[in-house]
């Protein structure tokens, strides 16, 4: 991307961990459920795709586990990317 002209700043989640107003502020007016990633572990034992979280419940668990957030995050202007989907990393 940074071959392409963008400008990055990247953010190890791991260690710099989300708090849970930032990922209210990231998540704004759109699903929060296309926010959690299916293949963690916890999504998959909690049952979250016919159970899911309430919204608060999902921002305090993201928020405790940064491993139940799609990624790579690509936030452009007013655009978000969520997982690697090569398609539309190459439209934005």
């Amino acid at each position: 991307m940074e071959k392409c002209g963008f400008d990055l700043r990247l953010r190890d989640i791991g260690k710099d961990r989300l708090r849970a107003d930032e990922i209210e502020n990231l998540i704004g007016k759109r699903d929060y459920r296309t926010f959690l990633n299916t293949r963690n572990e916890i999504y998959r034992q909690k049952n979250m795709k016919e159970n899911p979280p309430s919204r608060q419940e999902a921002i305090r668990m993201i928020a405790e586990e940064p491993n139940l957030i799609r990624r790579p995050i690509i936030i452009s202007r007013n655009k978000i990317l969520l997982g690697f989907e090569q398609e539309s990393i190459d439209e934005l």
